[in-house]
């Protein structure tokens, strides 16, 4: 029996001292999958780590170009938005937005000097009536090129009234309102054109007549009376809204000034100094050569005759 035992034992230390090989193998085999699992393990890291990387770069890209064509698109924006800031009908609306009854009130109004001048006057806001008379006035001065003895050369006159008529409206508006500023008077750039505007009403009546009846007598006529009416109400309208005799001088004197010397030179040296600068540009208007029958002087004849007469005594 005891050496029954023995025989167990050594086989029972056999199978431990193998199955202890065995845990070793299986330990050191794990080990290496494990440092090979930790090797992949670092490799992917550090291909993630590249990948992150590299998809941080492509974000701040898309980001820097997100930013750019956002900031092209607002500099854009504000760009048009200021080019069409003019062109926009809906900003240019209130300032034609006017019935016909209330312009022909007004025009009426233009005429009749204002006869309170302790309060501020009211002056229309709109740009309508304006406008028109300006254009009327215009093509009252082709109409008058047409009728005066005044050449008219090829093209049309239309782009010298409409320089003439705009340029004396916008330009004497703004150098008025300029002095107005100066002399603390109380009006606007609209209303001083809306002023200046309705004003010419009575340059329009004096041109049309005077241009058809042509007489300078029948002019000086209606250029006091007529355009006179018409100054005195702007000149009254901003006594109104100046204060100070001074200021109230320069300012009304000036308009009235200018106003008057305008209706002046449309009638007198408007179609004069528009065909001296067509001389100027196109040269002067020479008519075309033309072969005229001359007849033979008297002296010719002479000649002619003694000399026939010769040829038969010889003969």
């Amino acid at each position: 029996q005891g050496g029954g035992s023995a025989v167990i034992d050594m086989e029972n230390m056999d199978d431990t001292s193998g199955s202890s090989f065995e845990d070793m193998g299986e330990m050191h085999q794990r080990m290496k999958e494990e440092e090979e699992e930790e090797a992949e393990g670092e490799a992917g890291a550090g291909e993630e780590e590249d990948g992150e990387f590299l998809g941080m770069k492509g974000l701040r890209g898309q980001l820097g170009r997100q930013v750019a064509d956002q900031m092209w698109q607002g500099g854009k924006r504000q760009a048009s938005r200021a080019f069409s800031l003019y062109a926009n009908i809906d900003i240019l609306r209130p300032y034609f937005d006017v019935e016909p009854v209330q312009v022909r009130a007004r025009l009426l109004e233009s005429m009749i000097p204002v006869k309170m001048i302790n309060f501020p006057q009211k002056i229309a806001g709109e740009l309508y009536g304006p406008l028109m008379l300006v254009f009327t006035l215009v093509a009252i001065l082709l109409h008058g090129m047409k009728t005066s003895d005044t050449i008219i050369r090829e093209g049309t006159l239309m782009g010298t009234a409409i320089g003439t008529c705009f340029g004396y409206w916008l330009g004497v508006s703004s150098f008025m309102y300029f002095l107005a500023y100066l002399c603390n008077a109380q009006i606007t750039m609209v209303q001083m054109l809306s002023l200046l505007g309705y004003g010419l009403f009575g340059h329009c009546i004096t041109l049309f007549v005077t241009y058809n009846i042509h007489f300078h007598s029948l002019f000086y006529i209606f250029w006091l009376v007529v355009g006179g009416l018409s100054t005195l109400r702007m000149v009254a309208v901003l006594v109104s809204r100046t204060v100070g005799h001074t200021q109230r001088l320069i300012l009304c004197g000036t308009l009235a000034a200018l106003h008057m010397l305008f209706l002046l030179y449309l009638h007198f040296a408007y179609h004069k100094v528009v065909e001296g600068i067509l001389d100027t540009l196109e040269g002067p208007n020479v008519p075309p050569f033309q072969r005229v029958a001359r007849d033979i002087p008297v002296v010719s004849n002479a000649v002619l005759n003694t000399t026939a007469k010769a040829i038969a005594l010889t003969l």
